[in-house]
């Protein structure tokens, strides 16, 4: 509270025609759907104006969660918002989603998750049927995660001004001493690994969302990763940069950690671990499985002489049975990532605008 001799701190002055971003941000005076489709449009939306706004009491990494000393304990914060369509989906629901999403960005981190908060917002006229039934899903989903849900908050809004429901997560977990996993970390020689099966979730969403069938029943790969990640420690290896490819895919999570760390990134095509059922989707709907969005995988950059430990621990996990090297760090080309196509040439894999596919998550 200020006290009645100090003077208020100065609105920051906001002028949109001063940005330094691309022209569909700077020319558009409203909020579109590709501002929180996690890709370039998102990062412009928080680097030119929410920081700027925020001021001094800014202190973001970019990261999927902060860790923060306390009284000599290194924990993980982190906070998510939850508006899937449809609210049910094959493989799970938006509860699923709102606590696996949370646990898996403080795992990413590093962190042992402990406690989740959750925030209902509901839309009036939605049956409590339905609310209970993904309220079950949350218990369920925090009990299987191993997370004790500590606090929370409900909220509803007038018919017609919501989608049935909404819901925020946080989470706080704890770092352990050794553990230093940051997007900045990741370095020239890196192995870059994935755990598992890409584009499932996204499939999964738009193909009831769309009424489209692709000769098999994709389920969502939405899951906690905290045991995953947890096993990938247990070998000791030093895991530089751990991300979860949610929102504009692998794609756009190889982009943000090339930047970020300022390296380049080098993927196999022939390597990447794509379910024949998502291949064909993408090829029919014309969608590069890079940048469809997944719920329960991780992208891990570990360094050269750790990366087969940790690519064995990985697959003897069951959220890992599937996990490849797909690729490398290098110094070439930095905050650029290249893939190698399976005909021998090159193509550069762009940060994307925004989502393919809006309310992913």
């Amino acid at each position: 509270m200020l006290e009645d001799t100090e003077t208020p701190p100065a609105t920051p002055n906001i002028d949109p025609s001063g940005w330094v971003c691309p022209l569909p941000l700077r020319d558009s005076p409203t909020i579109v759907m590709a501002h929180g489709g996690g890709g370039a449009m998102s990062g412009e939306l928080i680097e030119h104006l929410f920081l700027p706004a925020f001021g001094a009491a800014a202190e973001a990494n970019m990261g999927d969660a902060a860790v923060v000393g306390v009284g000599g304990t290194r924990l993980a914060f982190s906070t998510d918002s939850y508006v899937v369509k449809p609210i049910v989906f094959p493989g799970g629901s938006i509860g699923e989603l709102a606590v696996n999403g949370t646990v898996n960005d403080l795992a990413m981190a590093g962190a042992r998750p402990l406690v989740l908060s959750t925030a209902f917002i509901l839309e009036e006229g939605t049956e409590l049927a339905e609310i209970g039934r993904v309220a079950q899903a949350v218990g369920a989903a925090a009990t299987a995660a191993g997370v004790k849900l500590v606090t929370g908050d409900t909220k509803v809004v007038d018919s017609g001004h919501g989608d049935g429901i909404f819901i925020n997560t946080a989470g706080i977990g704890v770092v352990d001493e050794g553990v230093d996993i940051r997007p900045d970390r990741a370095r020239p020689g890196d192995v870059v690994l994935m755990s598992g099966d890409i584009g499932v979730h996204g499939v999964a969403v738009m193909s009831c969302r769309a009424g489209l069938e692709f000769g098999t029943t994709v389920r969502s790969d939405t899951a906690p990763l905290n045991g995953l990640v947890a096993a990938a420690l247990a070998t000791g290896a030093d895991l530089h940069t751990l991300r979860d490819p949610t929102r504009g895919g692998v794609a756009a999570t190889l982009n943000e950690i090339a930047k970020l760390a300022k390296v380049g990134v080098t993927v196999d095509e022939r390597k990447l671990p794509i379910p024949d059922a998502v291949r064909d989707a993408c090829g029919l709907l014309g969608l590069d499985p890079l940048y469809v969005a997944n719920e329960g995988k991780a992208v891990a950059f570990v360094a050269p002489e750790d990366a087969d430990r940790v690519l064995a621990a990985m697959r003897a996990h069951p959220l890992g049975a599937h996990a490849q090297a797909i690729g490398v760090c290098v110094a070439d080309h930095p905050g650029m990532v290249v893939a190698r196509t399976a005909l021998g040439g090159t193509r550069v894999v762009d940060l994307p605008a925004g989502e393919q596919l809006p309310r992913i998550c």
